[in-house]
């Protein structure tokens, strides 16, 4: 981690452009008198330096180089400075006019100038490490160009880029530039922290609002307020945003974009890097605490507006895969569905119905079967019923406990240690399974019944998976059962997620009793109820009882998968996170431990997984996201 831009205990600070004098001094830049109290000013600011070891200071300030004047940044640390960057595009249209006063940086620069009694490194050429932190410098319009001088610096090592900004504000340009940062943090998978002039500045033609951006690729990680914000319009608002970016995360993306290292070949510029040296003794961070947002449900955006557009965008994938899908079967092939009540088959159904009414095709295509068997509740079993009478689709109810019986015969097997004879009914060993302590396992039982009703699904047509990303994670699936299906649209949707998208399309597609039939099933707890209900009839075999919370697993697979973290980073993080329900530092421990352990033996099942689509950034598809073998070891993991 690195922390950027504040005053107190950062171990980065950026100030704006021209920041010791201020962007509007026109042609006050090429008077001996500012010139003269710049130099004094750097003084001040770099001898405070001394004060904050192993604390980067980046300031604007212009810099006189023999008959030219820079528009320049300097970085200080530990009392002295390391190295002075100048502007490379200085804007000189519309309301700017930077080239009266300024020249802008090239070949025939110096690689050294003399600055208070110092040599200073000095060119765009340079670049500086901090510890892990590889620090590159934009000033301003550089963001503007086609190709900004931070491009070249993320190719050839820097990971925090910084650009020391004075831009002043107009109708539109608060997005503008907020799109911007966002987009170059992507593009050079790298942080990108912008810090602009503020209200302080000249109001003669021009207004600035002291805009602070921190974006890590992709994503804007903080911001200061903006120029709409009453208090910010002020002259005493103080515009300041600190955040912790994470740089093993963009190591790890690095590594991993192989057109990243590619466009490596593309640099001309043979950079020079200042080492800045860290005194070990006064060590960064200055405080142990995360400031850093750890979203606990990285899956589900938190803004309401962003959820239900990713719903939305996640359906629309969904149906156009089954869309393709079904466009190369016969228009009256069944689409075969077991629908459970719970969750993930609601969600399988929904991503049907929608396929079918684009391709105009009849909703009595799809056979939505119920199959109750001896852990199915009269909770789940209503749902399920009345899911398919209410959308119309064509229904058929298969008890499969007779078959699980003759199963459990010819096996020779005593489910759940009832001994079963000639004359035992599926009626009477569901009454026998009463007396059997709720701590009974029986994984044989449990994987007959799921086998039986995958055979009897295969048997009625094209078969609609149901098994979401977090069950393959963990293996929560039987193999050549639940696992198995000609087409499974839920294959990238995590656990987490499945409830949100079952929500949205109760209060998006539909009304009435089938909204409020979408928001029970939402409510049920999720259970693949193979084990006999409780006394009362209620779900006895919940599965966050059995593995642990799904939102646990939801986050260790994302930072494991699309991070690469390590068990212990993965634990800090959690740690940090603030989920749902509250989870002590031994429950994350035990749910970390069964994720890893369950993960790495599950594998086989993720080996051969039916297609579906991808719809995030996480998947486990073998044939594209994740691949592995079976029989990894996870002791170093």
């Amino acid at each position: 981690m690195m922390r950027l831009m504040n005053p107190c205990d950062s171990d980065l600070i950026v100030f704006p452009e021209l920041g010791l004098t201020g962007y509007t001094c026109g042609d006050l830049f090429a008077t001996d008198s500012l010139q003269t109290a710049t130099l004094d000013a750097l003084e001040t600011l770099v001898a405070s330096t001394r004060q904050r070891p192993n604390q980067t200071v980046i300031v604007g300030l212009p810099v006189a180089i023999d008959d030219s004047l820079m528009n320049a940044a300097a970085v200080i640390c530990n009392g002295q400075i390391e190295g002075i960057v100048p502007k490379t595009f200085l804007p000189t249209y519309r309301e700017f006019y930077e080239g009266r006063h300024f020249r802008a940086a090239s070949s025939n620069d110096p690689q050294w100038i003399e600055l208070l009694g110092g040599l200073i490194p000095y060119g765009t050429d340079l670049l500086f490490q901090q510890g892990d932190a590889k620090i590159g410098i934009d000033i301003c319009e550089d963001l503007w160009t086609p190709i900004p001088p931070s491009s070249h610096a993320a190719l050839a090592g820097a990971n925090v880029l910084v650009n020391l900004s004075a831009s002043n504000e107009t109708i539109g340009k608060v997005q503008w530039r907020r799109d911007l940062i966002r987009s170059q943090s992507g593009r050079c998978i790298a942080a990108y922290a912008y810090t602009s002039a503020g209200p302080g500045e000249s109001s003669s033609d021009l207004v600035f609002g002291g805009h602070c951006l921190i974006a890590e690729n992709g994503s804007i990680l903080d911001e200061s307020r903006t120029i709409t914000d009453q208090a910010a319009a002020t002259h005493e608002s103080e515009t300041v945003v600190t955040v912790d970016v994470d740089l093993a995360k963009l190591t790890h993306d690095r590594r991993v974009t192989g057109s990243f290292d590619d466009g490596k070949q593309s640099l001309t510029t043979a950079y020079r890097w200042i080492e800045i040296e860290q005194d070990e003794n006064a060590a960064l961070p200055r405080t142990p605490a995360l400031i850093r947002n750890v979203d606990a449900h990285p899956f589900v955006p938190k803004a309401f507006s962003e959820l239900e557009a990713r719903c939305e965008e996640i359906f629309a994938i969904q149906s156009a895969a089954l869309c393709k899908r079904l466009s190369r079967l016969s228009k009256t092939t069944t689409l075969a569905i077991g629908i459970s009540g719970g969750l993930d088959s609601t969600l399988a159904l929904l991503v049907a119905l929608r396929a079918c009414d684009a391709m105009e095709l009849p909703r009595r295509n799809i056979c939505g079967i119920t199959m109750p068997g001896y852990g199915t509740t009269q909770h789940t079993k209503t749902s399920a019923d009345r899911l398919i009478e209410l959308t119309e689709i064509t229904g058929e109810t298969i008890d499969i406990r007779q078959l699980c019986l003759d199963t459990f015969r010819a096996l020779d097997h005593n489910p759940l240690g009832i001994k079963i004879d000639h004359d035992t009914t599926p009626e009477s060993l569901q009454k026998s399974f009463l007396d059997v302590p709720p701590s009974t396992a029986d994984l044989k039982f449990e994987n007959v019944q799921a086998r039986v009703r995958t055979m009897l699904l295969m048997n009625r047509g094209f078969v609609l998976g149901t098994g979401d990303m977090s069950e393959q994670a963990l293996g929560w699936s039987t193999y050549n059962a639940d696992h198995m299906s000609m087409y499974n649209v839920n294959t990238s949707i995590p656990k987490t997620l499945v409830r949100f998208l079952v929500r949205y399309a109760a209060d998006h597609y539909f009304e009435g009793e089938v909204s409020e039939l979408l928001h029970r099933i939402a409510d049920t707890p999720i259970s693949p109820e193979l084990m006999p209900p409780a006394a009362d009839g209620t779900i006895r075999q919940e599965t966050e009882a059995s593995i642990g919370a799904y939102e646990l697993h939801d986050f260790f697979l994302y930072h494991f998968v699309r991070y690469g973290c390590d068990r212990e980073r993965i634990r800090f993080l959690a740690q940090h996170a603030k989920f749902d329900q509250p989870h002590s530092h031994t429950d994350i421990d035990a749910t970390l431990e069964t994720f890893f352990d369950r993960f790495f033996k599950n594998q086989f099942k993720r080996n051969c997984v039916p297609d579906g689509p991808k719809v995030g950034s996480v998947s486990l598809s073998p044939r594209g996201d994740w691949r592995m073998p079976s029989d990894a070891d996870s002791d170093a993991f």
